[in-house]
């Protein structure tokens, strides 16, 4: 009965195939043809079709969608309640006067944000709409990617790209394999290998492949790129034939054919199951420290905008409480009025206020923030410092939310390979038993000047040495994956010509195994190609040698080697294998392991990258035994990947050691400058890398990352098999805590204590110990605190032997430490994709691992020396700018609205505005926005040149110091003095000429128009003076402001404007200017504002100036001196005013 409910919950399970949760394989009918009678059951899975969506809204759901997400920000929502206050109940202001900036901004907002998802469908469009050609009743059609399904028949020709997840059947090459370029998927731009089914693979026209009849049951899709099971079912005769599937049957969607005319393979997963769509990580939202701080300066201006319309709103009602001021005979109130209970009259006139004082939000600096970063962005990609010639590459900024971030760096993480280091590998040696063989340069195929003639350091091994050297040389010529490129052009480029001879050219998913191919070229075994299954080789007696392919056990990262199995014309076994030293050793039986290990350990010292060789011949019995293991292990659905690596463990064991090699991956070009100057500008600098902890401890001493004075603290494998892991933290956190205890006593005594910094090491497997949440030990303690403590007091730390994983929880963890400091991850490869993504700013590097990194990453540069001028310079500016255009903003809102309150006290509490409509709208939008919105892109406080020279400048800005509380009260009080001085000097100058030379009196509207002129010119005359860096451009736009301002003024005061219901302000800015006392009231008034600010500068600069006041202080002296005339330039960048 069980039996019975078991098949009925599969049945159920199939035919819920279309919901993913309800089984965990799928079967996939090929070409849709139903399996013959007598197999299973035919039933019909529904699956996605073939279209990528990465667009965010449609036509129908845009404005909906994009008005709900503007409306979640706090201050688009605020203002979007005070509109609707102003349309329900009678405020003194008119609806337009918080209408139009609110919906200038959601218009601009939604015409962005529109415009680059019409881009995104544009580029879905062009994915789905393309052509591809799909086997139907032994024909090929032509159709549109969209239209694809899963079970359809696709041929791909060469250099096209795969349109969905595939399984090879069958390839134009006899040995049913192809060549793939992944490098948009994971960012390893060489050449892969990937297999056709074995029983598939002679199916070579669209008819012949019509006639399989096959179903394939594989995994659901998940988004591992490198993890496929499956088995194929192919009904030949009688009974089916099952083939195992593996990863190296799937051709990925996004992935490039190469080197092969043709394929056919059968659509396995479509659209948005593809892996490459599963892969599509949507990105954080990034936020920084200065939109943070704007957020909090936001609550706090609230708060006093809540707290002036509830002040206000209680002193009406005391004012009114006497019956001759609330209701004087020339406004009495209607029986209506009388009747409205006070508590709705009270809350009434509270949301009356609050329009009246809601311009101290200032609702347009998000638009001028937004414009800033955006228009700001364009300087980074248009420096032509940051080109590389080579690559014909500039910076790119695909995220502009995080310029300012760009100047608050505190960590800084880097890879070493492609990133630190050219990830152009250089054959140097190989030792063989003892013997070192040196053959003249070699780089990536591209034989160096002068390398003529081999050279060797034993120039006369015994026989026997000769021997083992020359098995190690075939040993090198068979174990790897190299494919032969014929061809004089890979891409486009030429390659592989030699003194005017087109010769053959290496291409690989590895540049190490290039290197090492082609050093064993120039020391006389040259491979040839991979050709019906056999590899040949070229040796010094210019013979070819012949060696079957049986099996390769594939490289990958937990094993660290790969093996071949080969059979030589004589018929005899060899398993030949490479890998790491800490995967090869362990294996070894015999050999001269001494001292190849001496050898290998140098080279490490010395900064190379060095690999193990060695072999173990098979006899026909061992070769069958190993068929066996590995045949069982790959028709294994369930546990594959496991069983494989235990049968690879297994097969690879009882090696006999040939000897080892040595490859030098160079330093980047100013790679040790760019660290030093990071050192000096306060940033700590993490090394993370995969490599040996002796290869990048040599790396890290060739690029300063650790001097030859720094004293190296090791948290490594081997140190924690001696000491538990417990006692090895401890007493390196004694150790670092002691020093720098002694070293404050020194000062505090007034000793000079010489100053010794500390360098960490940690590998991978100590870090996950570390990492741990629950210790074994109760009296551990929290391992991970110790961690942070000992890394706090080192000035670089290098993590060797690292997962990706591991790198994106190493910045996490510094991240979410007590500091909470913001980091930087750069790094040039798909291993570095996750820790790009985890840091608060992500640089991915132009390398040669493909554009994975770049793609995911907020910045984009061609080399890792351009990132000193982004940080030391961009980084520095842009931070600069912008907290100038917060505090300013706040700064002069607070100017505007504050005499507005002041003047409630003097109506009454009226609620009567001091000023026009025109200009409560047109304050923020016209009359002063452009002059900061100018400044914030063109500011130069200090000469770039002399911050590239000077990295500790970059401290004076450290932890977010110009928007910090003191800096922020400081302004908000200058902009309450200022208003101060412009209300009631306004008020008190005009206590005793109210008369004009006409006798004419002057008005309430007189009153406010003369306030608003002394705040235009003030705040403008405010941002004049702190502006360093002049330019035309600069004085057009400051001026030109003051000028629209005024002319704006006569032309709204001295025109009757037909479409207005009242003209209030008409004639009466000209009556102002008319009146003598007026003039001289704005030029005191302005004075009087701006003279504090200056004063309080000259003397904090005279008696505790910061670096950066220092060296501009000099500047303006040494500017001085030749003339005093102004140098106005947009192109220098010398400071003069």
């Amino acid at each position: 009965m069980g039996m019975d409910f078991s098949t009925l919950r599969s049945l159920i399970s199939r035919f819920c195939a279309g919901e993913e949760n309800c089984v965990d394989t799928r079967t996939v009918y090929i070409g849709h043809k139903e399996p013959p009678p007598g197999a299973e059951a035919f039933i019909q899975q529904r699956f996605p079709d073939n279209r990528i969506v990465s667009s965010k809204y449609t036509f129908w759901n845009f404005v909906p969608k994009n008005m709900f997400e503007q409306f979640r920000r706090v201050a688009n929502f605020y203002f979007l309640i005070i509109f609707l206050v102003q349309l329900i109940i009678d405020t003194p202001t008119s609806p337009i006067t918080s209408g139009l900036p609110l919906f200038f901004v959601i218009i601009v907002t939604a015409i962005k944000q529109g415009y680059e998802d019409w881009l995104r469908h544009k580029a879905d469009n062009a994915v789905n709409q393309c052509p591809v050609d799909v086997v139907q009743h032994g024909k090929v059609v032509r159709t549109q990617s969209r239209r694809l399904r899963v079970g359809d028949v696709v041929q791909v020709k060469e250099d096209e790209t795969f349109p969905c997840d595939l399984i090879l059947l069958s390839s134009s090459r006899d040995d049913g394999t192809c060549y793939v370029t992944t490098a948009s998927l994971d960012g390893e731009s060489s050449h892969k290998t990937y297999h056709a089914v074995q029983d598939t693979k002679a199916y070579k026209t669209e008819r012949e492949v019509a006639c399989i009849h096959a179903t394939i049951d594989c995994e659901q899709p998940q988004p591992d790129l490198y993890k496929f099971r499956g088995n194929i079912n192919i009904y030949m005769g009688n009974e089916p034939v099952s083939r195992s599937l593996a990863s190296q049957n799937l051709l990925l969607r996004g992935a490039t054919l190469k080197n092969t005319e043709y394929i056919f393979g059968v659509a396995i997963y479509t659209g948005m199951e593809s892996k490459m769509a599963l892969n599509y990580q949507s990105k954080s939202q990034k936020r920084s420290a200065v939109e943070k701080s704007m957020n909090a300066y936001l609550v706090v201006y609230l708060c006093i905008l809540i707290s002036k319309a509830v002040i206000n709103t209680v002193l009406k009602y005391v004012w009114q409480a006497d019956p001759n001021k609330d209701e004087p005979w020339y406004n009495e109130k209607t029986e209506t009025e009388r009747q409205r209970h006070i508590l709705i009259r009270a809350f009434t006139d509270f949301l009356a206020f609050m329009v009246l004082f809601n311009y101290i939000i200032p609702v347009s600096m998000y638009v001028t923030v937004e414009m800033q970063k955006f228009l700001g962005s364009y300087f980074i990609m248009w420096d032509d410092e940051m080109l590389d010639e080579e690559l014909g590459e500039r910076a790119v900024v695909n995220t502009s939310d995080l310029n300012e971030e760009l100047g608050q760096v505190e960590y800084v993480f880097t890879d070493k390979t492609g990133t630190l280091t050219e990830n152009n590998m250089e054959f140097i040696e190989c030792c063989v038993d003892g013997t070192v063989y040196e053959p003249d340069a070699i780089c990536n195929g591209q034989v160096m000047p002068g390398a003529a003639d081999i050279d060797m350091i034993d120039t006369s091994p015994g026989p026997q040495a000769k021997e083992r050297a020359e098995l190690f040389f075939r040993a090198l010529c068979l174990c790897h994956t190299v494919q032969v490129k014929e061809e004089e052009t890979v891409d486009g480029i030429k390659h592989g010509i030699h003194q005017g001879k087109s010769s053959s050219f290496y291409i690989s998913s590895s540049p190490d195994e290039v290197a090492l191919v082609e050093g064993m070229k120039r020391l006389g075994f040259t491979y040839l190609r991979l050709k019906d299954g056999q590899m040949e080789i070229l040796n010094r007696d210019d013979e070819i040698e012949r060696f079957e392919l049986l099996e390769v056990l594939t490289f990958d990262s937990v094993r660290r080697r790969m093996s071949v199995i080969v059979r030589s014309s004589t018929g005899e076994l060899y398993l030949f294998c490479k890998g790491a030293d800490s995967s090869i050793f362990p294996r070894v039986i015999s050999g001269k392991v001494e001292q190849v290990k001496a050898r290998v350990e140098h080279n490490a010292v010395e900064g190379l990258r060095t690999l193990c060789v060695a072999y173990r011949p098979l006899s026909p019995e061992q070769y069958e035994q190993v068929c066996h293991l590995l045949t069982r292990a790959k028709l294994e659905f369930q546990d594959q990947d496991k069983l494989v690596a235990e049968a690879y463990d297994l097969i690879e064991r009882d090696l006999i050691l040939l000897g080892a090699t040595a490859v030098e991956d160079r330093l980047q070009e100013k790679a040790a400058d760019t660290i030093e100057s990071l050192h000096k500008a306060g940033m700590k600098v993490w090394v993370l890398t995969g490599d040996k902890m002796e290869t990048a401890a040599a790396t890290c001493y060739a690029s300063k990352l650790f001097r030859r004075s720094t004293q190296i603290l090791e948290l490594t494998t081997k140190r924690t098999e001696e000491q538990s892991l417990h006692d090895v933290l401890f007493e390196l956190k004694r150790t670092v805590l002691r020093h720098y205890g002694a070293m404050a006593r020194d000062t505090s005594s007034g000793l000079s204590s010489e100053y010794a910094d500390y360098g960490l090491i940690i590998d991978g497997a100590t870090l996950s110990a570390v990492m741990r949440p629950n210790q074994e030990d109760s009296n551990s303690g929290n391992y991970k605190e110790i961690f942070l403590e000992i890394c706090r007091n080192c000035s670089a730390v290098l993590c060797c032997r690292m997962a990706p994983l591991q790198k994106a929880q190493i910045v996490k963890m510094i991240k979410a430490s007590k500091e909470h400091p913001i980091t930087l991850a750069i790094g040039d490869g798909a291993n570095d994709v996750s820790m790009i993504l985890e840091a608060h700013v992500g640089i991915g590097i132009m390398g040669k691992e493909g554009r994975q990194a770049v793609r995911n990453s907020d910045y984009a540069i061609p080399k890792f020396k351009h990132l000193k001028k982004m940080l030391l310079v961009h980084g520095h500016y842009y931070y600069i700018r912008i907290s100038e255009l917060v505090q300013y903003f706040f700064y002069k809102n607070v100017c505007f609205i504050f005499p507005q309150f002041l003047y409630q006290f003097f109506c009454g509490f009226s609620q009567q505005p001091l000023y026009d409509t025109a200009y409560l709208t047109l304050y923020n939008i016209s009359f002063t926005s452009l002059p900061i919105l100018l400044y914030s892109l063109m500011e130069q406080h200090i000469n770039m040149d002399i911050l590239k020279k000077d990295p500790s400048l970059y401290r004076d800005i450290a932890k977010n110091s110009l928007l910090t509380w003191p800096i922020f009260i400081y302004w908000t009080v200058l902009g309450v003095y200022d208003a101060i001085v412009m209300f009631f000097g306004a008020y008190f100058l005009f206590d005793n000429t109210t008369f004009t030379s006409n006798g004419q009196m002057f008005g309430n509207w007189t009153f406010g128009t003369l306030v608003f002129t002394v705040l235009v010119f003030t705040v403008t005359f405010k941002l004049a003076l702190d502006t360093h860096y002049w330019t035309w451009i600069n004085h057009f736009v400051i001026w030109g402001s003051l000028v629209f301002f005024v002319v704006f003024s006569l032309l709204w005061g001295g025109i009757i404007w037909p479409f207005l219901n009242y003209q209030r302000m008409y004639y009466v800015f000209m009556q102002m200017l008319s009146s003598g006392p007026a003039w001289l009231s704005i030029i005191l008034l302005i004075t009087a504002s701006l003279l504090p600010d200056v004063v309080k500068k000259v003397f904090w600069r005279a008696l505790w100036p910061t670096t950066t006041e220092r060296i501009q202080t000099k500047r303006r002296c040494l500017a001085s001196e030749p003339s005093t005339i102004f140098m106005l330039s947009q192109t220098s960048s010398r400071i003069s005013f």
